[in-house]
């Protein structure tokens, strides 16, 4: 579904991503895991546009991507999730889904507002709250309901469980997994626990490069890379 092909990204001087490459197939839920600062979200803001590869490329469903404005890559069909959830504070909740509305594609079942709330059964009994009025797990669900409502045909989820309680991140988890079936997701973690136990594979992150690639599992028993690269 998506192909990164030694994608370079700089900040001004600062040389961020040095050649990461990874990919994601229909029916994954791929995780991308490293440290503060080893580059995953550069590489989640590289693929949408936000900081458009120096050298090489972005393949999505076998389209060359590469620069190309944000809001052409949604309309393509990435739905983004940004690790700020950038809630609408003075919006309600149908309204922060309502402007995020898009048409189904071909062969889609379409994201409405009753499927979300099917899926997102929290926020059918917030429905009228503000976006600024609700707690951060609230606000993650929203933001991950709204991402669905343009009717993506892949997700990429930036630290969706940056921040939140336990319990809150057990029912992000299951939300997560409930959605594979509909969409193939790339998700970055720090929480490696979290994102191994629901992701098929992954790829670990250092420095701007992909140190290690695997199946979850793989990974999950993987002590030496665990400590080297993702122990805090």
């Amino acid at each position: 579904m998506i192909e990164l092909k030694d994608i370079h990204v700089y900040y001004g001087d600062s040389y961020i991503l040095q050649g990461v490459s990874l990919d994601v197939r229909e029916g994954e839920i791929v995780c991308l895991l490293g440290r503060n600062g080893a580059g995953k979200t550069t590489t989640m803001r590289g693929i949408m546009g936000y900081n458009p590869p120096a050298r090489g490329q972005v393949v999505f469903d076998g389209r060359d991507i590469t620069g190309k404005p944000v809001y052409d890559n949604v309309r393509l069909g990435l739905g983004f999730v940004p690790e700020d959830r950038r809630i609408f504070p003075d919006l309600s909740v149908v309204e922060n889904l309502e402007v995020a509305r898009l048409p189904a594609r071909p062969g889609q079942t379409a994201w409405t507002e009753a499927r979300i709330f099917e899926a997102f059964s929290l926020l059918k009994k917030l429905r009228d709250h503000k976006g600024g009025a609700l707690s951060g797990g609230e606000q993650q669900m929203l933001a991950l309901a709204r991402a669905l409502m343009g009717n993506p045909r892949m997700l990429l989820l930036d630290e969706p469980c940056e921040g939140l309680a336990p319990i809150i991140v057990e029912h992000i988890g299951e939300i997560i997994r409930a959605l594979k079936s509909a969409v193939p997701i790339l998700m970055t973690e720090q929480n490696a626990h979290f994102a191994l136990s629901i992701a098929d594979r992954g790829y670990v992150i250092d420095k701007g490069r992909v140190r290690y690639e695997g199946l979850a599992e793989e990974l999950g028993g993987n002590e030496e890379i665990q400590q080297r690269y993702l122990a805090v």
